[in-house]
């Protein structure tokens, strides 16, 4: 979430004074004044300028331009004026107070941009009244604190009940003593999100709202929980209705970017669209073969997720290292076998027999154990939130 939410709410905030004028005061500080709006620093009409907001992917100082990698998709060019303004502000402001002044020099590639200006009719260039940045080192500096919040203070589960009345959530949480209930009463400030179809990402989850939140679907909230643990004061809430499904690999069409499988589950055949957002990994031997040794009667203490880790099959799963799959090796579609074991995560959708994978693993075959031999068991749920933090 840190990108579209760190630099989109702050930034959204800053339109206002943008179109106001902006005075540089004090040594590489900018201060926000309110002149009327002149023609050299906002254009002849504040109202209508356009913005763009994205990641840069080129930097070109001789050449006065950067490219942006834009947050709705594709790409634009930022034309960069002899009048330009360029202010760095830390990730969560939203006013200029604290904005230093820099040089295009200092934009680098990977850091978050906010470009004021006239858009062109094709929507491939703006030259830049003003360009607000959000530093990489800045924003993962970030990211690592919001991740260890939510590993501190998060907790996931399935949403069980919806009060209408109170607006309060009842969720089914696993730990290593079994299903217990949590209650989640939402802040009167809470920001709540949905992920968007096809994606687990929180850089794309769309801004929602309770009335969006329906039984069954995942979620994960982040609050600070009462003494007994049982209630949660709900700050940001992030839900998603999400399959997990484990299956063997039957056809590898890497042209039309799909994977024909047979669903352990139903026994039935199904067709995985493999995307360039699709994430593919591949389980090292080393992570598989310790929840495996588990499930064959090894120790049955809580794994890290705090998801049992003996018994079962779905306690494999849900105990083992899958909960970290951007960690594992990248895999190519090429290199999957008919015969393989894998385990998708995908979105549900309206074709049950159809779904576009968010995750792929291949490796899996210690954790699935027994399920491969006897395919009347059924893999359990298995939630891939973890990929999902900031």
């Amino acid at each position: 979430m840190y990108g579209q939410r760190l630099l989109g709410h702050a930034l959204v905030h800053l339109v206002a004074v943008l179109l106001l004028g902006i005075a540089a005061a004090g040594p590489g500080k900018a201060q926000v004044a309110v002149p009327a709006p002149t023609p050299e620093r906002v254009g002849n009409s504040g109202a209508s300028l356009g913005r763009v907001i994205g990641e840069v992917t080129v930097t070109s100082p001789a050449a006065k331009q950067i490219e942006l990698k834009r947050d709705g998709g594709g790409t634009v060019t930022v034309l960069l004026q002899d009048n330009t303004l360029y202010l760095r502000v830390p990730p969560g402001e939203t006013d200029l107070k604290n904005a230093a002044k820099i040089t295009p020099a200092e934009i680098g590639v990977g850091d978050r941009v906010y470009a004021r200006g006239r858009l062109a009719e094709d929507q491939k260039s703006i030259p830049a009244v003003a360009v607000i940045v959000m530093t990489k080192a800045d924003l993962v500096r970030t990211r690592e604190h919001e991740r260890a919040e939510w590993q501190k203070r998060g907790v996931a589960g399935t949403i069980s009940a919806l009060n209408q009345e109170t607006k309060e959530i009842t969720l089914s949480v696993r730990s290593g003593e079994g299903t217990r209930t949590l209650i989640i009463e939402p802040s009167q400030q809470a920001v709540f999100r949905r992920y968007a179809p096809d994606s687990v990402r929180f850089v794309q989850a769309k801004p929602s709202s309770f009335s969006e939140l329906k039984v069954g679907d995942s979620l994960r909230i982040l609050g600070e929980k009462n003494p007994a643990g049982t209630r949660i004061k709900g700050e940001e809430i992030v839900a998603g209705s999400f399959r997990n499904i484990a299956g063997i690999v039957n056809v590898i069409d890497v042209a039309a970017g799909e994977i024909r499988m047979t669903d352990l589950g139903s026994r039935r055949p199904l067709s995985v669209q493999i995307t360039s957002d699709t994430m593919l990994r591949r389980m090292p031997a080393t992570k598989a073969a310790t929840p495996a040794a588990r499930t064959q009667g090894g120790s049955s203490s809580p794994a890290p997720g705090g998801r049992p880790s003996g018994g079962s099959t779905q306690g494999a799963i849900g105990g083992g290292g899958l909960t970290d799959p951007e960690r594992m090796p990248v895999l190519s579609p090429r290199e999957l076998k008919p015969g393989e074991a894998i385990i998708v995560l995908c979105t549900v959708g309206t074709d049950p027999t159809r779904v576009t994978a968010i995750v792929v693993v291949a490796g899996v075959e210690p954790l699935l154990g027994s399920a491969l031999q006897d395919q009347t068991q059924v893999v359990g749920p298995w939630n891939f939130f973890d990929i999902s933090l900031p």
